[in-house]
């Protein structure tokens, strides 16, 4: 046999003799990074937060907007608001209270259709608290679940009392029987670390019971 033949037949036999090995050892459908690709999307259902975020990581930002209410606005702009959204009975100033605490007030409208009664808690003159008291004969307490999971994914706190969902700005919290409540996370911080937190929390549950019954 030529030198030439010996040289290049042997390498070739031996492709030959492997290729049933690297046959076996390829993922169905695809290469290495389908493969990868198939193992994350196992990993991460859909709902949860791999699954809402995408490839980014980045979690989706908690809304700080109902109806177009915004955590942040002024009591003249909500009330503007109110006046003109159908699902509330707003009356104006006759809805409008000022609270024990120092420079909080708040705006307490009964509301039609979804939403029972509407709490909108104000300090130095901004909304940093939203409290909707919905209807239980118009919609359930599953529904509401099911709807921000979906969008927001899984949430970070879960216990038998509330589900709440939070970024380092804004916490929406569902809170049995059937309350949605929104927060801004500063003004929340601030009012916690002085001598009314305990005050303002504590006066924003007892008006939130009573306007329930």
């Amino acid at each position: 046999m030529p030198t030439m033949y010996r040289r290049t037949a042997l390498p070739l036999l031996a492709l030959l003799l492997l290729l049933p090995v690297l046959s076996s050892a390829q993922p169905a459908g695809g290469g290495a990074g389908s493969g990868a690709s198939s193992a994350a999307s196992a990993a991460a259902p859909t709902g949860s937060p791999l699954a809402a975020t995408g490839a980014t990581g980045a979690s989706a930002a908690m809304p700080r907007e109902f109806r177009g209410i915004r955590l942040g606005m002024s009591r003249e702009e909500v009330s503007s608001a109110l006046k003109s959204d159908l699902l509330y009975a707003y009356r104006g100033e006759d809805d409008v209270s000022l609270l024990p605490s120092p420079n909080q007030s708040l705006i307490e409208t009964a509301g039609l259709s979804f939403v029972r009664r509407a709490f909108f808690q104000f300090y130095e003159g901004k909304l940093w608290v939203m409290i909707l008291s919905l209807n239980p004969d118009k919609i359930d307490h599953y529904s509401v679940y099911t709807s921000l999971t979906a969008k927001y994914g899984a949430p970070n706190l879960l216990d038998p009392r509330e589900s709440r969902w939070e970024d380092a700005a804004t916490r929406v919290a569902l809170e049995r029987p059937l309350t949605l409540r929104y927060m801004d996370l500063e003004t929340y911080r601030k009012l916690r670390e002085g001598s009314a937190a305990k005050e303002s929390v504590e006066e924003l549950e007892r008006r939130d019971f009573l306007g329930g019954l």
